[in-house]
């Protein structure tokens, strides 16, 4: 018992040690970088939330429904595409100026282009210039992630130190993803406490003015923050960088590189479609209310902030290959089994509702279709989607 209780008293002290100079305890460190991703990542993901008002105020008006959204997306998406640009690039002056700097630029590039968004006049006013000027800021904001993203990561990894990079990794990334839950909190009161007259009169604008302030927030907390110590280590031993890192780090772990982008593919993947997409989408092809659909997604963004604290903990545990394998089959599952229940129920509805419209032949309205449709006349085109 002495010896457990000795084991998990050292466990404390070493999480809670202080590095010299009074600089401040690693738990501390990674409570404040987790809080301040919290908030860059809330001003990248809200765009997504509000993809259907943004489709409506950015493009004309002439345009159908469904290709105002896929353009909108596109929007989205450029700033996943630029990711990388910002990834390579802020990877570079990390490992040669140090990662505080880097951690906290990224910052500064994210708040200023989503405040900026918030002031953006819309397709209305200025036409074509209105989705130019909006693919711009977009595609800032893709840079700004994608030096902030694996940046926090290296940050809070190489401040917990071996055996504790998991929970590190884990308490990151559920400030990450605590940002999307942010971001669909103020998503769902926007939905539930205006009209969408209001919303698409000015209320819009409200998210991304309040994500200007949390960015600049977060830039404020990262003047507590130290630099880690691997790279101070580095800087003593004048070990930092000569070539270019890029490089080198090509030259020398090309099958490290393949893993790691075939893993975040499928983690962006899964991030993208099930979390970010999903309200827009439900909406669309389900006629999923609003308020339904962001309330299903904050029970979903709820339960990845814990589960990624406790999936870091058993990748120290047992190590990251077991727990990726096991994660990624309970991943799979769970996405083929709410695309069932969804493809499901609609083709339960539309059975229905053409059952009706056949056995009542003489009427042109036969009422919903369950998701707010109106069916309105009895032709062959609802037996063909019967047979579907």
């Amino acid at each position: 018992m002495n010896a457990k209780a000795a084991n998990v008293t050292n466990s404390i002290r070493s999480l809670s040690r202080s590095f010299p100079d009074g600089q401040i305890p690693v738990v501390r460190t990674i409570w404040l970088a987790s809080l301040g991703s919290a908030l860059e990542f809330y001003d990248f993901v809200i765009f997504a939330f509000l993809a259907p008002v943004i489709g409506r105020l950015f493009f004309a008006a002439g345009l159908a429904d469904w290709v105002r959204q896929l353009q909108t997306f596109a929007i989205f998406a450029a700033g996943y595409f630029a990711r990388p640009l910002g990834g390579i690039t802020m990877g570079h002056f990390g490992d040669v100026r140090g990662r505080k700097r880097i951690f906290t630029l990224s910052i500064f590039l994210m708040a200023v282009p989503t405040l900026l968004i918030g002031f953006l006049p819309t397709y209305q006013s200025i036409g074509m210039a209105a989705p130019i000027l909006l693919l711009a800021l977009r595609i800032v904001q893709g840079i700004a992630i994608g030096g902030e993203a694996p940046g926090a990561w290296v940050f809070v990894a190489e401040h917990a130190g071996r055996g504790r990079t998991g929970f590190a990794v884990g308490m990151l990334t559920s400030g990450l993803s605590f940002g999307i839950l942010l971001a669909s909190l103020v998503a769902l009161y926007t939905t539930s406490a205006f009209s969408q007259a209001e919303i698409a009169g000015r209320v819009w604008r409200f998210p991304f003015l309040l994500g200007g302030v949390f960015g600049f927030t977060a830039l404020w907390l990262r003047r507590w923050l130290a630099e880690t110590p691997v790279f101070e280590d580095m800087r003593k031993r004048a070990a930092i960088a000569q070539q270019m890192p890029f490089g080198v780090v090509l030259r020398n772990h090309k099958r490290s590189i393949g893993i790691g982008v075939l893993s975040t593919w499928m983690l962006t993947a899964a991030i993208v479609v099930v979390i970010l997409m999903s309200p827009a989408l439900l909406q669309s092809l389900f006629r999923v209310s609003p308020q339904s659909a962001l309330q299903a997604n904050l029970a979903g963004c709820a339960a990845l902030c814990l589960s990624v604290v406790a999936v870091g903990v058993a990748t120290d545990r047992f190590g990251m290959r077991r727990v990726s394998v096991v994660m990624s089959a309970l991943l799979t599952f769970g996405v083929y089994v709410c695309a069932l229940f969804w493809s499901g129920t609609n083709t339960v509805s539309v059975g229905t509702a053409v059952h009706h419209c056949r056995n009542r032949s003489r009427l042109r309205d036969v009422g919903s279709d369950g998701y707010g449709c109106r069916i309105s006349a009895c032709d062959p085109v609802y037996r063909g989607v019967d047979l579907l």
